[in-house]
């Protein structure tokens, strides 16, 4: 691990060890916050009783079949969008009216239409996160280069090999931006989805837990997602890396800032 990753472990656990110590000797007295020695025996039961691995094999299936339907959908959208000024210009405004709205007013559409089922996250899921794919795609294929298109059309390189050899390739790093933005956001909104509209997962867990007045147990859940994400993250990058490693080995690859 480099000194950047060390620091970061280090800031996490001075973090931790004063939140013991504020909670241990009172310094802050609430009751429903509870110290990390506790939210730690916590995650040990919720390991002895297995009841979470179920849990999180929902939220990860409902978060990544999401993202996964976004990424297609959002890479051809935004390629189509992004090659075609003319098709650019007559739905940029339809785009641009659609992204802002909230997948979660979708909750109860969605319950309506499917019960409390994976459709209903899938809706609530797909909606928003189509948007960092698609727009990050048309962005990097509407940024080609004309001295690219004069190459493809010298050598007369029919439209749909040349979108897959020369255009995708040529557009990865911002794609790759919009891929980890939809990534997080998924995870988010499987959380969300599964707060308020689905009874089942990580995200019905943590209000399962606070209604039932265990801040341990809670708060073990919510460190659990944060690690699906870091984790989710980290796997993303590791692939990243495999397929264009040249990009990471500029010192300033925009798609790789956090």
């Amino acid at each position: 691990m480099n000194r950047a990753t060390w620091r970061g472990i280090g800031g996490i656990v001075v973090f931790l060890t004063a939140w013991e110590a504020v909670v241990s000797t009172r310094l802050v007295d609430f009751d429903y916050l509870p110290a990390p020695f506790v939210i730690a025996a916590a995650l040990v039961e919720m390991a002895k009783d297995g009841e979470v691995f179920g849990e999180i094999v929902h939220t990860l299936r409902s978060a990544l079949t999401g993202w996964l339907i976004s990424v297609i959908v959002g890479i051809v959208a935004g390629a189509a969008l992004g090659l075609s000024p003319a098709t650019r210009r007559y739905c940029l405004a339809t785009v641009e009216a659609l992204r802002p709205l909230p997948g979660i007013a979708f909750v109860p559409v969605a319950i309506l239409l499917f019960g409390f089922s994976l459709q209903t996250e899938l809706v609530v899921i797909v909606i928003p996160t189509v948007w960092p794919v698609l727009v990050n795609t048309m962005g990097g294929f509407a940024a080609i280069p004309s001295r690219l298109h004069d190459v493809v059309r010298s050598f007369r390189i029919s439209s749909a090999t040349a979108t897959l050899t020369v255009f995708v390739p040529a557009t990865a790093p911002a794609i790759l931006v919009g891929l980890r933005l939809s990534m997080t956001l998924a995870l988010i909104m499987a959380i969300a989805v599964e707060m308020i509209g689905n009874p089942e997962g990580l995200g019905y867990a943590v209000v399962r837990e606070a209604a039932a007045l265990r801040p341990d147990l809670m708060f073990a859940y919510v460190f659990i997602i944060g690690v699906l994400g870091i984790a989710l993250n980290a796997i993303l990058l590791a692939a990243a890396k495999l397929i264009l490693p040249g990009e990471f080995r500029r010192p300033r690859a925009e798609w790789s800032r956090p």
